[in-house]
């Protein structure tokens, strides 16, 4: 594992700090392009992502503390190290909650687009793809980083991470299955976007194939960078399983239903076109 990638003078340019960064700009650059060819503007796109990501990793690192309580209050100082990584590369986290985040980013955006006059399920809409990208971008940092990885294995692609000053056994690299499965669930809402039939349905369908993929990941990490709460199931399975199941019933109620809606500008009946790619 390489986390701390080079150096500037004495600053170390850590992995995770980068490739987050990275990813922001990959998932940004993506979705202003998508937004060009819908009502949405693209300077709104630009302020609802800065604010969302600042918000997002702030609500990821308050629920890692809740969900970590223990070490953080053997050393309150670590709640600090938030603030480097979010201005500097040089950075270093212990560790985001990524359902956390989408909450605490979601419902930044509900009220961005609220007081934008914006509709909020054609922002989520346009914004998925670009997130579901971002997030196999960051995973490689993780791996670089040597954290989130899997139990031991005896496949030809087992990865030995640095651990308590050693190394671990040969560990599934859950990172990049995560990267993988997260391109995807990319290619997935670019095929979903083509033919969509109601507003939220790329978001919703996000939602469905993330939590799919969480779900059977964690089987991967239980025990080893997945706490296992009750019943052998971990924290990000039970979320898994309810953001599941109420999304997927959305989207049966939705198809059930004419595909129109009321269009951003306000005409009534204005039938669901696609968004671009």
């Amino acid at each position: 594992m390489r986390s701390i990638l080079f150096y500037i003078g004495p600053v170390p340019i850590r992995a995770y700090g980068l490739t987050l960064w990275i990813a922001i700009v990959v998932g940004l650059w993506r979705t202003v392009r998508a937004a060009r060819r819908t009502d949405i503007k693209s300077e709104h796109v630009i302020d609802l992502v800065i604010y969302a990501v600042l918000g997002g990793v702030l609500s990821a690192h308050l629920t890692s503390i809740l969900l970590d309580l223990r070490y953080y209050l053997s050393d309150p100082s670590a709640i600090l190290n938030l603030w480097s990584s979010i201005l500097s590369p040089s950075g270093g986290l212990r560790g985001l909650s990524f359902h956390g985040g989408l909450i605490g980013a979601i419902a930044i955006t509900y009220v961005y687009t609220r007081r934008k006059k914006i509709p909020f399920l054609e922002m989520v809409d346009l914004l998925a793809p670009g997130l579901a990208i971002a997030y196999a971008i960051t995973r490689v940092g993780c791996l670089l980083n040597g954290c989130c990885y899997g139990i031991p294995t005896h496949l030809p692609w087992a990865v030995r991470f640095h651990e308590d000053g050693g190394l671990t056994l040969p560990s599934h690299p859950t990172q990049i299955y995560g990267s993988l499965a997260n391109i995807l669930i990319y290619l997935g809402l670019v095929m979903i976007t083509r033919k969509r039939r109601f507003t939220g349905q790329v978001f919703y369908s996000y939602l469905v194939m993330y939590s799919v993929y969480r779900f059977l990941v964690e089987f991967l990490r239980k025990g080893v960078t997945a706490e296992v709460v009750f019943a052998g199931v971990t924290q990000a399975q039970i979320v898994s399983i309810i953001g599941f199941a109420i999304f997927l019933s959305l989207i049966i109620v939705k198809l059930r239903r004419p595909a129109v809606h009321p269009s951003p500008k306000g005409r009534p009946h204005a039938r669901v076109g696609r968004l671009p790619r």
